[in-house]
């Protein structure tokens, strides 16, 4: 009995012997390997080594902004304030006012006493109520506007004229409406308007107003009275466009053959518009002709077409002798895809001095010379997207010290832009 006590004592001594060695040993292990773990890989102090300038770190990123973005050596100016895209835009007769159409259902006509300026005061022509602006042209002077507006019932014209009288203030009052006329394409919307002053032959000096509708009907309106002159329809599917010469002498459409219809505005004695009546048809390109232009003096036009060529084309005829119209010059359209494939321009536009083209496709706007159909200059990305309207100012504008042609473009994003001309020894 005794011998058993013995042994179990010592069992237990044993024991407890081996388990202190066993855990000694484990606790002498992991303190070791803290160690060396703590050697190796100390804890880091991110302030120190890691620095983050959160003070300088907007001003950097400002001035990679500012350096990367790069204006073009032609832009001249951008005119904002716009809430929406801009639908359309025209200069007055004598370069001073430029009337922008914007889809917020606004017209401004912005003052242009120096193209350079930081700001330019405008006039707010709010539109009737649910009217969407799609066109806008000058009307006889820069105190008429002719409005094109679209609504589900069909599109509408409005006239906007200032009173001469002044109020009590000594103020003029905003411009009110002269004249409208309602669902005038039916239910169609108006894709351009053009307008010019009638001074050809018999004409009285009125001005008178095309508005090309998306269908194939066009409408000629008197600028003034806005009384209804002429119909024409072009039975080619579509419209693309329509433009009236700045004589007032022809209208012209492109549309979606590739002939181009030429009519005439035959005037009475009075002054009157007697009829408008088909005098000819440009036939050469190969595909749908998208744009086109008249030249200052009325004997030219310019088009632009899908089969990536230009023409220069002379209407001084005597197609009443039937004489055809004759292509004077065909470039090719100098702008490819990533693929290589020739584009076409959306729209061309021909400075008053006839020597410069601008043509637009997309966001891209190009100056083509017109003698040679070289590339004057290129500005990729002239707004930040399409573009919507194009045109030249009737006249050199002030801009700073001097005077310049200045060409002005508008776009979906809300910008009207204003660029002036290559200079005339790049031709």
């Amino acid at each position: 009995m005794e011998s058993v006590l013995v042994v179990g004592i010592a069992s237990v001594v044993l024991g407890s012997l081996i388990a202190v060695l066993f855990f000694g040993s484990y606790f002498r292990k992991r303190t070791s390997e803290v160690q060396s773990m703590a050697k190796a890989d100390p804890i880091r102090d991110t302030k120190t080594i890691h620095p983050v300038p959160k003070k300088n770190h907007p001003k950097s990123h400002a001035s990679d902004k500012t350096q990367s973005k790069r204006h073009h050596p032609l832009d001249l100016n951008t005119l904002k304030g716009h809430g929406d895209a801009v639908t359309g835009l025209c200069f007055s007769s004598d370069a001073r006012s430029l009337a922008t159409a914007c889809a917020d259902g606004v017209i401004r006509v912005f003052k242009l006493d120096d193209a350079s300026s930081k700001s330019f005061k405008f006039l707010r022509i709010n539109l009737p109520a649910g009217g969407h602006p799609t066109a806008v042209a000058f009307a006889d002077d820069a105190s008429s506007i002719v409005v094109a507006c679209h609504t589900m019932s069909g599109s509408s014209l409005y006239m906007y004229g200032e009173e001469k009288q002044k109020d009590q203030q000594g103020k003029l009052p905003l411009p009110g409406i002269k004249w409208d006329h309602h669902h005038i394409h039916d239910q169609r919307a108006v894709l351009t308007i053009s307008g010019a002053t009638a001074t050809y032959g018999t004409a009285d000096g009125s001005a008178v107003i095309a508005t090309c509708s998306e269908g194939t009907d066009i409408i000629l309106w008197h600028g003034k009275t806005g009384r209804n002159l002429g119909h024409v329809d072009t039975n080619q599917l579509k419209n693309h466009m329509a433009a009236v010469s700045p004589n007032g002498r022809f209208l012209a459409a492109a549309a979606f053959t590739a002939d181009v219809k030429v009519w005439e505005i035959v005037y009475q004695k009075d002054g009157s518009v007697k009829e408008v009546s088909r005098v000819m048809q440009l036939k050469g390109h190969k595909s749908a002709v998208t744009w086109l232009c008249f030249s200052p003096n009325s004997e030219k036009i310019i088009t632009a077409s899908k089969d990536g060529s230009i023409r220069v084309w002379n209407i001084n005829v005597r197609y009443h002798l039937d004489e055809d119209s004759k292509t004077l010059k065909v470039f090719p359209i100098p702008l490819c895809d990533s693929g290589g494939n020739p584009l076409h321009y959306d729209r061309l536009s021909l400075c008053p001095e006839g020597k410069i083209l601008a043509g637009t496709h997309g966001s891209t706007l190009q100056w083509l010379c017109v003698e040679t159909g070289n590339v004057l200059d290129t500005a990729e990305k002239a707004h930040e997207g399409e573009i919507t309207c194009i045109s030249w100012a009737p006249k050199a504008i002030t801009v700073g010290e001097r005077k310049a042609m200045v060409l002005a473009t508008s776009g979906d994003d809300k910008k009207v832009k204003l660029w002036e001309s290559p200079k005339s020894q790049s031709l």
